[in-house]
């Protein structure tokens, strides 16, 4: 199936979404990597509020190049997924639904992907090209002393992701190699 989502996203929303389906994400995507994701935690922490609603967000696990002349954001091809695993369940109940990067997720990320109804998506790794091209606009939202790593708010346009995780816990990266050995027999 394919699925045409617009962020803010709402559980009901990712509710018939399943492992292998594709999504053309269209909205506000944040982009935040292991970096930021360590300072938001430490910004709760404190007290502070999160630098961007999380309720319904995405976030994309992306450190952008710069951008040419005439571009509105450089390469954003996905980054390893996995370093966000220790701070994904905590987002995720704080209202976060979408995550978007490469990679396998760890048993706690799925388990707070089912028990808060999120979903993790897939970008195609390596053709970050791609992947700028459905990005529209590109703004600062904060923590600029991280280079590439910092927080950025990005208007997309039909970003074109698979359903890895689906909210019923499915993982494609277990679905797919057992639906090609059945294939074989």
């Amino acid at each position: 199936m394919e699925y045409h989502l617009t962020t803010p996203v709402t559980r009901e929303d990712l509710a018939a979404l399943r492992a292998g389906d594709a999504v053309l994400l269209s909205g506000t995507v944040y982009t935040a990597r292991d970096a930021a994701h360590a300072r938001l935690c430490a910004a709760l922490d404190a007290g502070e509020a999160p630098p961007f609603p999380l309720e319904g967000s995405a976030i994309y696990y992306v450190g952008p190049t710069p951008a040419r002349d005439g571009e509105v954001i450089g390469s954003a091809g996905p980054t390893t997924s996995g370093r966000m695993d220790s701070f994904s369940p905590r987002l995720l109940k704080l209202g976060q639904l979408l995550m978007i990067g490469k990679g396998r997720r760890s048993a706690a990320v799925k388990e707070a992907i089912v028990r808060c109804g999120g979903a993790y998506l897939g970008a195609v790794g390596g053709a970050g090209a791609l992947m700028a091209a459905g990005i529209k606009e590109s703004e600062l939202v904060c923590w600029e002393d991280l280079g590439c790593e910092a927080v950025r708010a990005l208007r997309v346009e039909n970003l074109p992701l698979t359903v890895i995780i689906d909210p019923q816990g499915n993982d494609l990266y277990d679905l797919g190699p057992e639906a090609y050995l059945a294939s074989l027999k």
